[in-house]
């Protein structure tokens, strides 16, 4: 479909017809793996030396291979597309690397910050609501009473969530910060994710996300160091890897997988059980405390997304 005159991004082609659960539960797989990176990402902090950037790095590069090898062994058809759209698609590359490289920079620098419960349900609330609001400008969805009444609540639990003073981390007001930039970077790849620039294979977009967004973070992180400390230095390797394979490569194939087949909001609002699977192991296997303004602002945020899924559902 040709795009609208307010925007630059094209709305979705038609895809094959699949049940909307199976997209939804891929979805939600890749949300669970996504959780479990987040508490791999703050052991990694505590134990290796490396900092937010270069554990960022690592994922993508450790992601980047372990894709590039998967699609070398798979046979998938190619699409001809006339040059207009290999730029547009070039275009829907880019942006998609770079914001991955903002969601997961900014994440770690949040976990760092905040403390991986906050961190993390920061980013998974806000960018629903960014998300809704992109839908509504770039891919014609609509946002209505719902979408400004789930605004106001997520606006209500971030602003319970700042004014906490029990936050773990050294720098919680910053950690806020990074949390709402990674869930900018959060919202322009799911929203490009949903446009027919962006459709195909959704492994092949996951690598070449991967690759723009590890070129995006190389100065960085060679700024902060990507070298390991020797102790433990087995365990960080372990470490790396399941973050890259498991919690990046697989995860946002998965994710891509059923982005094709669900709307860019339901998506958002599937997601949510990334910040359920973080907090569970922040506060079961990290020592972190959830303290009664978090508690509050996880309410607020959680039935911000709950007032968006009744839209979804009709």
């Amino acid at each position: 479909m040709s795009c609208t005159q307010t925007s630059h991004m094209s709305t979705p082609s038609p895809m094959p017809r699949v049940p909307a659960w199976r997209g939804m539960a891929l979805i939600a797989l890749a949300a669970v793996a996504w959780g479990t990176g987040g508490a791999v990402a703050a052991v990694l902090y505590r134990t290796s030396g490396l900092g937010p950037i270069a554990v960022s790095y690592w994922r993508f590069l450790i992601g980047a291979v372990a894709l590039a090898v998967y699609v070398s062994l798979r046979r998938t058809r190619r699409v001809p597309r006339d040059p207009a759209r290999r730029y547009r698609r070039l275009l829907a590359v880019l942006a998609t690397g770079a914001g991955l490289a903002v969601y997961q920079s900014a994440f770690y620098l949040s976990i760092a910050h905040s403390g991986l419960a906050v961190a993390t349900v920061v980013t998974l609330g806000a960018g629903p609501i960014l998300i809704a609001i992109g839908a509504r400008a770039f891919l014609a969805e609509r946002l209505g009473h719902a979408g400004a009444a789930a605004i106001t609540l997520a606006l209500s639990g971030l602003v319970a969530l700042s004014l906490d003073g029990g936050a773990t981390g050294p720098n919680p007001a910053l950690g806020l910060a990074c949390a709402l930039l990674s869930a900018l970077g959060y919202a322009v790849v799911t929203l490009v994710g949903r446009t027919a620039d962006a459709a195909g294979d959704p492994f092949r977009t996951s690598l070449s996300g991967f690759l723009v967004g590890g070129v995006v973070l190389t100065p960085f992180a060679l700024a902060e160091g990507v070298l390991p400390t020797a102790g433990g230095l087995g365990v960080t390797i372990g470490w790396l890897l399941y973050l890259g394979v498991v919690a990046s490569a697989l995860a946002y194939g998965l994710f891509f997988a059923g982005l094709a087949h669900v709307s860019a909001t339901t998506a958002a609002i599937v997601t949510l059980l990334e910040p359920v699977a973080a907090a569970i192991l922040a506060v079961g296997f990290l020592g972190e405390h959830l303290s009664p303004a978090v508690l509050t602002g996880m309410l607020l945020l959680v039935g911000a997304v709950a007032v968006l899924t009744r839209p979804a559902r009709r």
